[in-house]
């Protein structure tokens, strides 16, 4: 038994080996071409790691040097304002983390602690809306915001995730179904109106699932692509994933530049990555907390 649970433990592990290096993989690959000097690229495609270290390719992604100057070193030329579709992603990470937090938490109290008719109805119609493809929406949410003249405009791309998100509100309402109900009705005693309650008793107490929430919500909303890319393809609005969508398809001398492009992509996971190392753990237990209530 011992010999069948010790080879039983190295199979597992190396499973979770093979499935980390498929994982990691990618981003490892994506960190090595921004790291190479693009005239050594092609020579050395196929190396574990860069020939000719440098970090040439952030500076011409920040602007830092030249269109002439990039392509005598080998780049394609093609430019990309990264600062502004910086700006642009974080203020459109930020509206729709406040918003859908704020108007889901909302919600999630509603349909946890309020009773009102239709209430199991509408509660399994926003339940029913997380097996709903976001593409089926696309089509009549663009002739909304067209029709309301907010084509290339923030509005125009955070007002579908401005209201409420289908799993924000479920995840939520679990955990405030799990809340002790005796310090709301202490307060209710006193005299507290159910907004009130809300504000002053529940949000508190509720740190770490809206944390978790604003944190997925904030993750989806700096790599959304597809409907700022509908929405607002001009480059005054472009978000970071339209940026670099711009950038490659920009190939003066036949071919994408794929030291600058994947330079870019570095600097765009970077976010990502710094909020997964440092919540992953939290947000897995908040998940597995309030998915058992």
């Amino acid at each position: 038994m011992n010999g069948r649970a010790s080879w039983g433990r190295w199979l597992a592990w190396a499973l979770l080996l093979a499935m980390l290096a498929i994982t990691l993989g990618p981003l490892w690959l994506v960190a090595k071409t921004a790291l190479e000097h693009p005239q050594a690229l092609l020579a050395h495609a196929a190396d574990a790691l860069p020939a000719e270290p440098t970090l040439l390719n952030f500076r011409r992604v920040l602007g830092l040097v030249s269109a002439d100057d990039s392509m005598a070193v080998g780049g394609s030329g093609a430019e990309v304002n990264f600062l502004r579709a910086l700006g642009n992603s974080v203020l459109f990470t930020v509206l729709v983390v406040l918003l859908q937090t704020g108007n889901s938490a909302m919600a999630a109290y509603a349909f946890a602690r309020l009773q009102f008719p239709g209430k199991q109805l509408m509660f399994a119609a926003v339940v029913g809306s997380m097996m709903l493809p976001g593409v089926v929406l696309f089509i009549p949410n663009f002739i909304l915001i067209k029709q309301l003249g907010w084509l290339n405009s923030m509005a125009g791309m955070v007002a579908p995730f401005a209201l409420i998100s289908g799993f924000s509100i479920f995840f939520l309402r679990q955990f405030f179904l799990s809340l002790p109900r005796d310090l709301e009705e202490a307060a209710l005693l006193d005299g507290a109106t159910p907004f009130c309650i809300f504000r002053r008793v529940v949000l508190p107490l509720s740190i770490t699932p809206l944390a978790t929430v604003a944190m997925l919500s904030g993750i989806a909303a700096w790599n959304e692509f597809f409907w700022p890319f509908i929405v607002a393809p001009g480059e005054d609005s472009q978000v970071l994933p339209v940026a670099l969508q711009h950038f490659k398809s920009q190939t003066p001398q036949g071919q994408p530049d794929w030291t600058g492009l994947m330079a870019a992509a570095t600097l765009t996971l970077l976010p990502t990555l710094l909020l997964l190392v440092a919540f992953g753990r939290r947000v897995v237990e908040s998940v597995q907390y309030s998915g058992g209530k």
